[in-house]
């Protein structure tokens, strides 16, 4: 069983036994006061495996399940057996840093709270983006846009949402992330800067 789909059982699995548990849930999701004063930094993970409800989760592992058996793939491609513990490392990593400017906003607020996977998948799109720029990605099945070009659009509105901070998704989680996925592709195959240019110049729309 691949890395993507044992996540995604474990993320479906603890995020229902947490609707039926809410203390559990609260003990899981990031409260960057009780991580900062409680010295709980197990919520920096646990948080990405609990969800606000079904949609929330559907999207999160609907998404990554696609794109995360694609990197997986491509990184046991590159490196090999290790493949795999890059892919893991990619993915939790992501859940954790993109959680840092939550922390460090929200640290003295006891009642903050966020869930989600969603800086760690966004960290595994974006790192599809960067090795495969111009592969499209359909948004609801029906509009499809080559992947550098979502990806660039995806970074404004996150930065944009996340400074107008008119909903209640954390929009900044997502930039982080996505940047992670980024830095951290270019980390494991330098190379893939070169290559990521190369095949936007010499992608045609028609």
């Amino acid at each position: 069983m691949s890395y993507t789909l044992i996540i995604i059982i474990a993320t479906v699995a603890i995020s229902m036994s947490g609707w039926n548990k809410p203390e559990l849930q609260y003990k899981l999701m990031m409260n960057p006061f009780a991580v900062t004063r409680n010295g709980q930094f197990y919520r920096i993970i646990t948080s990405g495996f609990v969800h606000a409800n079904w949609m929330h989760l559907g999207f999160n592992m609907f998404t990554f399940f696609f794109f995360g058996q694609l990197i997986e793939n491509l990184y046991a491609h590159l490196l090999g057996p290790s493949g795999g513990y890059y892919f893991l490392a990619l993915y939790l990593l992501g859940i954790a840093i993109s959680d840092i400017p939550s922390i460090v906003k929200y640290k003295d607020k006891p009642h903050y709270n966020s869930l989600g996977a969603s800086g760690g998948v966004s960290a595994v799109v974006f790192s599809s983006i960067l090795f495969l720029p111009t592969n499209p990605i359909c948004l609801y099945g029906i509009i499809c846009i080559p992947g550098f070009i979502l990806g660039v659009m995806y970074l404004i509105y996150s930065f944009y949402e996340g400074k107008r901070m008119a909903d209640n998704v954390n929009h900044h989680a997502h930039l982080v992330g996505a940047v992670f996925g980024l830095v951290f592709s270019i980390f494991i195959q330098p190379s893939v800067i070169f290559s990521f240019f190369d095949q936007v110049v010499n992608y045609s729309f028609f």
